[in-house]
């Protein structure tokens, strides 16, 4: 397998890490249990997760009230996808 294989696989499982978070807060909210640490979410999405939470914030409805969520998921979803299309530019240009 090549570099951009384990990147895409690694991309698939963090986002996909981090939708399930979002869904299992959720849920631990409504039941009034101990929740995930919003620093832990936040360390999923800079890690490559954003468009995941992204993701599990809009379907689960959780942390929409919350600006730095709302404003700064989306943002990094930006900012992951110019730093990953870079990253393959870099790999497969000549």
């Amino acid at each position: 397998m090549d570099v951009f294989t384990y990147l895409l696989i690694y991309l698939i499982a963090i986002n996909g890490i981090l939708y399930s978070l979002m869904g299992v807060d959720k849920s631990r909210a409504r039941k009034r249990k101990q929740r995930i640490p919003e620093k832990q979410l936040w360390g999923f999405a800079l890690l490559g997760g954003a468009l995941g939470g992204s993701l599990g914030m809009n379907h689960f409805r959780h942390k929409t009230k919350h600006r730095s969520f709302l404003y700064g998921f989306p943002f990094l979803v930006l900012l992951q996808a110019i730093l990953v299309g870079y990253l393959v530019l870099k790999l497969y240009t000549p």
